[in-house]
């Protein structure tokens, strides 16, 4: 058992590994009843009681390991409400708020590819857990496996209805669903295989063009992540429908596997990431809305974020790449919006997580009030705020953790006082090594903390510029 649970370790949100190789049920039955018994530790005197709520996505084999859960955890003396069906895993950290539970226990592995799947552990006020939380479940697992005289009730139940009727107080549906219905809307959405699947058509009616809907745990040979490689079925059936109806307002919309993390195509089948989102719904929001707060942003986000964020008077805080991050800042500010830029967008008017489908109807409310095409919203912004950029991020393997470990020794030690023929004025290390450079452009170099990666980010004037920097950055890696 010792050597078992050695091998889990909890990354920026949650457990994830290959199955059959690092996820098995094994492992499973050992990490679950512990992150139970933290949970417990943690929120159960505010809580008051031992409930967990369990969940899963579509992956292969989600739903027999989610069962697994709910028999372990159980046995250690927890009642278990256990989902009927897959959902967005932002509906199972609602139900943990919205039934007063200890917290959530998700089977899924997000937006890896279909070899992968994980374990999630939210918290009891519907968000993901403190680091500190997770260490303790790490520091406890070569304890015997707790179990109980009694063990816990199981019961059923279904997360669609109350986390749709949640989303539904918080944005205007009649507009979007209107717009819809006389076509001056069309909405496509590509839910990646995964559990957003149906979820807009719920919520908008039978208008919304859905995607990629089957359940195919292989995702097609890639993986359920909202990335323009992933997205050739998306841009070809937006192309058509823009040759054939050129006029009226169009979205594409794409979720990950677990629907937390959401990304958007323009009229004109350009990509949008959530560093263009972002902005795009701070504006939004702050306009229409009339909210305000806070804006938290991850070290990784684009400089347009505190540009739309100072239009408004809005403060920004910044955190390490990770949404558990940002929740933590939400328990402990007003926040408006916190968003990173591989996707992840929440609210402090909603729970402490990000939310890919509350970010997808808010997308559509902007884009029915405004009027404006996404691109043009986009390009509006720029204007205002007397900034344009482009991004992009490069995810490179490497042959070994050893090569990681010289890799940033040498950051530590030796770095670099020139990228891509450019000076080196600054250098912010609140998590990897974000390199300033003397024309306001910035490399971020990252690594992953449990597997060989490196991460690249960069923002400049240009893309040509953007992939400049990153080849020089692929090329001082290898």
């Amino acid at each position: 058992m010792a050597v078992a649970a050695q091998s889990i370790k909890f990354g920026t949100d949650g457990w994830r590994g290959v199955i059959g190789d690092e996820f098995t049920f094994e492992r499973l039955a050992l990490v679950a009843p512990i992150a139970a018994k933290v949970l417990f530790d943690t929120y159960g005197a505010k809580v008051g009681n031992r409930t967990i709520v369990v969940g899963y996505d579509r992956r292969f084999m989600a739903e027999d390991f989610a069962h697994k859960v709910a028999e372990v955890v159980s046995a250690a003396g927890f009642d278990i409400l256990f989902s009927e069906t897959f959902a967005p895993t932002p509906a199972f950290s609602w139900a943990a708020k919205q039934e007063n539970a200890l917290g959530a226990l998700v089977i899924t592995a997000s937006h890896n590819p279909g070899k992968y799947l994980g374990l999630k552990v939210k918290s009891a006020f519907g968000g993901s857990v403190p680091p500190e939380v997770t260490k303790e479940i790490e520091a406890l697992l070569g304890e015997p496996v707790p179990m109980a005289a009694t063990p816990g009730k199981i019961q059923f139940f279904n997360p669609w209805g109350s986390y749709c009727e949640e989303l539904a107080r918080k944005v205007d549906l009649s507009k979007i669903r209107d717009a819809i219905d006389t076509g001056k809307l069309t909405v496509f959405v590509d839910v990646m295989h995964g559990a957003a699947a149906g979820g807009l058509g719920m919520l908008l009616g039978e208008g919304v063009r859905e995607i990629n809907s089957d359940r195919d745990p292989l995702f097609e040979g890639g993986a359920p992540e909202p990335l323009p490689k992933y997205l050739s079925r998306l841009f070809s059936v937006m192309k058509v429908h823009q040759e054939t109806n050129p006029s009226g307002l169009t979205v594409g919309l794409v979720f990950d596997g677990d629907c937390d993390r959401v990304a958007a195509v323009d009229s004109q089948v350009n990509f949008l990431s959530s560093q263009i989102l972002i902005p795009i719904l701070i504006d939004h929001l702050t306009l229409r809305r009339d909210f305000t707060g806070e804006i938290v942003k991850t070290v990784s986000g684009s400089d347009l974020i505190p540009r739309v964020a100072a239009l408004h008077n809005l403060s920004i805080y910044e955190t390490p790449v990770g949404y558990k991050y940002i929740a933590d800042r939400m328990l402990d500010a007003q926040v408006l919006l916190g968003g990173e830029e591989s996707g992840g967008i929440g609210y402090g008017s909603h729970i402490p997580e990000r939310d890919a489908l509350l970010s997808a109807l808010y997308t559509l409310e902007a884009v029915v009030e405004s009027g404006l095409d996404l691109g043009a919203y986009y390009a509006q912004l720029q204007a205002q705020a007397n900034f344009t950029s482009a991004y992009d991020r490069i995810d490179l393997p490497l042959a070994s953790m050893e090569v990681r470990g010289k890799l940033l020794a040498q950051l530590q030690t030796q770095p670099p006082a020139e990228i891509a023929g450019k000076t080196v004025i600054g250098c912010q290390t609140i998590d990897g090594y974000k390199f300033r450079l003397a024309d306001q452009s910035w490399l971020m170099i990252r690594f992953s903390g449990t597997e060989p990666v490196l991460r690249l980010y960069c923002e400049a004037a240009t893309l040509e510029e953007v992939h400049k920097t990153l080849a020089w950055a692929k090329d001082w890696a290898e």
